[in-house]
C-alpha cells in the first residue's frame, strides 16, 4: 500500500494569467497544464522537491485558512478557463488529459468546500510525520543543499504553528478527529521532543557529511543545524505535543463516523466517489463488500479443508495468529524474509511485463518514530534523479503481530509488481503532462497493488497453503474494508462492531485490526479504493482474455494498464476496451 499520500494544489506566487485563446485548443490546454503545474511547484515546495524540481528546496508549504481560500479561488478560475476549451477535435490522449485534469480540479474544490484542511492528521501520521524526511527528500550533496535543508528546518516551527491553528479552528467548527483514534498519539510526536540534539532524527545528516561538502564549511553548517533543531524544531514539536494532549484530544468528538461531521453525509458520499472514482453510493459499495466477503470466505474454507485442520473457521484464524511457526524471531529475520520474497518476484517480472522501470528499490524497516501506530508496510517513492532508490518499508514493531504467511502478499503489493513498479514507470512517461506523471489516483494505484497480490498466483509466489490463505486473508481484509468503512461512516456502525467484523473474517492480528480500524475511522473512504480498483482490473482482464482468446498476451495487457499513467477507473475501462477493439478489428 502506498500512503501514499495525495497532495492538493496550487497558487500564490505568480499572478493569475489570462489564457489567450488560440486557434488550436490543444495548445491552449497544454498551456493551462503548464501554468497550473508552475503554481503547484511554487505553492507546494516539498512536492516540487519530490518530483525533482529543486528551485524551492529552502521552503515549506504555507498552511493557513487564507492560503486554502486563495488556492480554491485559483482553481475556480482554472476550471472556468478549462471549460472554454473545445475538446471535440482533440486526440484521444488529450481528451483523457482533459477529463483527468477537470476531475482533479473539482475534487480539490470539493475538499476545500468540506474544509478537509482542518483535519490534517490521521490515526498514525500527519503533517508532523513528514518533516523528519526532509533530509531524504532533497539530495544533500553540496553546501547549498545543506543550507536549503537548514532553511527548511527553520521553517518547521511556523508550519507546525499554522497546522495547530487549523486544528483549533477545526475544534471550533466541529471538523475534528474522533477521540478514540487519538489514544497514544503522543508516540508520533514524542520522538522529536529530545533533550540532546544528537538524538534527533533531524540531526543525522549533520553527523556524516558527504565528501563533496568542503571540510571548511562543515562546522558552520553543524552549528546552524543544531541551532535550528534545538531552538526551533524541538520546541515546535513540544508545542504540538502539549496542544494534542491538553487541548485537542480532550475536546475531540466522541462520535466516529464521517456522517457526524459538518455536512457529513454529503462529505462521505463525495469521499466514496473521490476514492473509488466510480459513481456509487455508500450503500452500493457496502453490498459489493458483503458479496466479496462471502465469496472469499468460501475459498478460505477450501484451504482449511485442504490442510485437514480440526476445528472451525474461528479456531483456524486463532491458530494462524498464534502458532510460533508463522512468526520471525527477530526484526532482522523478518526483513530478510521480505527481501527474499522481493528478489524472487524480481526474477518473475519479465514473464509478466514487457516494460519495466529503470529505478531500483530497496527494503527497509519502518522508521522507529513511526512504527508503533503504523500500518504493516508501505512504499516510499523517490524522484527519478534521486541518489536514493524507492523504498519498501516493512514494519518490524510488535513482531508477534506480523505473520510470515502474510508477508508475500504485502511485498507484492508494496514493492513489485505493485507500487514500486507502477509508480516508477509512471514517472518515466515523459510524453504525459507532469500533473499526470506525478498524480496518484487511489482506486487505480491501490487497485493495482491488490491485483499484484493476485498476480503472485500466476508467478508461483505462494509456496504453501498457509501463504495462499494469507493472500486470501489480505483480499478478505480489503473486502471487509468495503463493509467496515461504509458501515462506520454511513450506516452507524460502532468501532467495536467494525473490529469484530474484521476479527471474524480475516486472520489479521488483534494489533493490526485495531490500527486498521482506527485508520478507516480517521481517513474516511480511502480504504474503499483497493477492492473496487482490483475488481475493475480483474474484470477488464477477463474481458480481454475472452475477446482475444489465444491472442491475449498478459504482458500487452499490463502495458495498457500501466503505460498511460494513473487514471480514474471509468477512463481505464475505456482504454482497455479500445485496445481490445483494435486487436479484434476484422474478426
Amino acid at each position: 500500500m502506498t500512503r501514499t499520500n495525495t497532495i492538493a494544489v496550487i497558487a500564490l506566487c505568480l499572478p493569475v494569467l489570462t489564457c489567450v485563446q488560440h486557434h488550436d485548443p490543444t495548445t491552449d490546454l497544454h498551456n493551462l497544464f503548464d501554468e497550473a503545474w508552475e503554481f503547484t511547484m511554487q505553492e507546494f515546495p516539498t512536492f516540487a522537491t519530490a518530483v525533482g524540481d529543486h528551485r524551492f528546496d529552502d521552503r515549506l508549504t504555507s498552511a493557513t485558512i487564507e492560503d486554502e481560500a486563495r488556492r480554491a479561488a485559483y482553481w475556480r478560475d482554472v476550471l472556468a478557463r478549462l471549460e472554454t476549451i473545445d475538446r471535440s477535435e482533440m486526440g484521444d490522449d488529450d481528451r483523457i488529459n482533459y477529463v483527468v485534469f477537470e476531475r482533479e480540479i473539482r475534487d480539490r474544490l470539493a475538499s476545500f468546500e468540506f474544509e478537509e484542511y482542518l483535519i490534517p492528521i490521521t490515526n498514525d501520521s500527519g503533517f508532523h510525520s513528514g518533516y523528519p524526511f526532509l533530509a531524504d527528500l532533497a539530495p544533500l550533496r553540496t553546501t547549498r543543499d545543506f543550507e536549503n535543508y537548514i532553511a527548511r528546518l527553520n521553517a518547521v516551527p511556523l508550519a507546525i504553528d499554522q497546522h495547530i491553528n487549523l486544528m483549533r479552528q477545526g475544534l471550533i467548527t466541529g471538523h475534528v478527529q474522533p477521540q478514540v483514534i487519538l489514544q497514544d498519539y503522543e508516540t508520533t510526536i514524542e520522538p522529536h521532543v529530545v533533550d540532546d540534539v544528537s538524538e534527533s532524527v533531524f540531526w543525522r545528516s549533520f553527523s556524516n557529511f558527504p565528501h563533496s561538502v568542503p571540510e571548511a564549511e562543515r562546522e558552520r553548517l553543524r552549528r546552524a543545524g543544531a541551532e535550528a533543531i534545538e531552538d526551533g524544531v524541538v520546541p515546535a514539536y513540544r508545542r504540538f505535543l502539549e496542544f494534542l494532549v491538553d487541548e485537542y484530544r480532550p475536546n475531540a468528538r466522541t462520535s466516529i463516523g464521517a456522517s457526524e461531521l459538518p455536512n457529513g453525509r454529503a462529505r462521505y458520499a463525495w469521499l466514496v466517489r473521490h476514492h473509488t472514482t466510480l459513481d456509487l453510493s455508500p450503500e452500493e459499495v457496502h453490498r459489493v463488500g458483503l458479496d466479496e466477503v462471502a465469496r472469499i470466505r468460501a475459498e478460505m474454507q477450501g484451504i482449511i479443508d485442504e490442510v485437514g485442520f480440526e476445528g472451525d473457521f474461528a479456531a483456524f484464524l486463532e491458530f494462524l495468529r498464534g502458532d510460533p511457526q508463522f512468526f520471525a524471531t527477530s526484526p532482522e529475520d523478518y526483513i530478510r524474509e521480505a527481501r527474499d520474497i522481493a528478489k524472487r518476484m524480481d526474477a518473475n517480472l519479465p514473464s509478466l511485463f514487457k516494460t519495466l522501470p529503470r529505478q531500483p528499490y530497496g527494503v527497509k524497516p519502518v522508521p522507529d518514530h513511526l512504527a508503533p501506530k503504523y500500518t504493516s508496510g508501505r512504499y516510499y517513492g523517490a524522484p527519478l534523479e534521486s541518489t536514493r532508490a524507492g523504498t519498501y518499508w516493512v514494519n518490524t514493531y510488535a513482531l508477534e503481530s506480523r505473520p510470515l504467511w502474510a508477508l508475500t502478499s504485502l511485498t507484492l503489493h508494496e514493492a513489485v509488481p505493485g507500487h514500486h513498479l507502477q509508480g516508477a514507470l509512471a514517472k518515466e512517461l515523459d510524453e504525459l503532462p507532469d500533473f499526470r506523471r506525478y498524480s496518484y489516483v487511489n482506486a487505480y494505484g491501490e487497485g493495482w497493488g491488490l491485483y499484484s497480490e493476485w498476480l503472485g498466483i500466476e508467478a508461483g509466489m505462494y509456496d504453501t497453503p498457509y501463504e495462499h490463505f494469507g493472500r486470501l486473508t489480505y483480499e478478505m481484509w480489503r473486502a471487509c474494508r468495503l463493509v467496515v468503512d461504509t458501515g462506520i461512516h454511513a450506516l452507524g456502525w460502532s468501532r467495536q462492531q467494525a473490529m469484530e467484523f474484521m476479527a471474524a473474517n480475516t486472520a489479521l492480528s488483534r494489533h493490526e485490526i485495531t490500527t486498521e480500524t482506527d485508520r478507516y475511522i480517521s481517513w474516511p473512504g480511502q480504504a474503499l479504493a483497493y477492492k473496487m480498483g482490483e475488481i475493475t482490473i480483474r474484470r477488464l482482464r477477463l474481458e480481454a482474455e475472452r475477446a482475444l482468446g489465444e491472442r491475449f498476451d498478459v504482458r500487452d495487457f499490463h502495458d495498457v494498464i500501466l503505460l498511460s499513467g494513473p487514471v480514474p477507473l471509468d477512463v481505464l475501462e475505456g482504454q482497455v476496451r479500445d485496445w481490445i477493439g483494435e486487436n479484434t478489428a476484422g474478426d
